[in-house]
């Protein structure tokens, strides 16, 4: 009998910098995250950029990540850079904005 693999919970901690706010960023990425059964959070950053926390099994995470370098209808993505460190607010359940 094949025994099914668990899968690893893994984390993304990125900030994407561009046209990111006020063009419906973060709604676009929780609603993508929420699609894909992810845990975690987004906001916007006062330096013009939005800051992404996000768990959840490896493939939905680098889904994610593609999805961040299109971003939604309006945005330019300029650079998805990834965070050193630890997050900054508790990881949410479902995938929430934080003001």
């Amino acid at each position: 009998m094949a025994r099914e693999r668990e899968r690893e919970v893994v984390a993304l901690h990125v900030r994407v910098s561009g046209t990111v706010q006020g063009v419906g960023f973060r709604w676009f990425v929780r609603e993508r995250a929420r699609r894909l059964g992810l845990a975690g959070w987004v906001r916007n950053a006062e330096d013009g950029s939005v800051e992404i926390a996000a768990e959840g099994e490896e493939p939905q995470i680098e889904l994610l990540r593609l999805e961040l370098q299109k971003g939604p209808s309006g945005a330019m993505v300029k650079a998805v850079e990834d965070v050193e460190g630890g997050f900054t607010e508790p990881i949410e359940t479902p995938f929430g904005i934080v003001r």
